[in-house]
């Protein structure tokens, strides 16, 4: 291995924890998107099921957003 190789990896590991936030936020992004896109679009078929649909649309949202909140304490923890 080359001494520019060795030098941009331990470059690069010091900055693990935040490559890995990185790519672990964008799971949780994704997964909000579909859940409020998919309410409004439920919403507007159905507008009686409106509070129910509300309700599930927030308590999908909390989850995803644990998700990314796991994803940046998890470089924390194992470090």
């Amino acid at each position: 291995m080359s001494a520019a190789a060795v030098e941009l990896a331990a470059g690069v590991s010091g900055n693990l924890g935040a490559v890995a936030y990185g790519l672990a936020a964008i799971g949780p992004g994704v997964g909000i998107g579909l859940v409020f896109g998919h309410s409004i679009e439920a919403m507007a078929r159905q507008p009686e099921a409106m509070p129910i649909i509300r309700q599930n649309m927030f308590l999908g949202f909390a989850l995803c957003e644990v998700l990314a909140l796991l994803g940046l304490v998890v470089p924390f923890i194992f470090k």
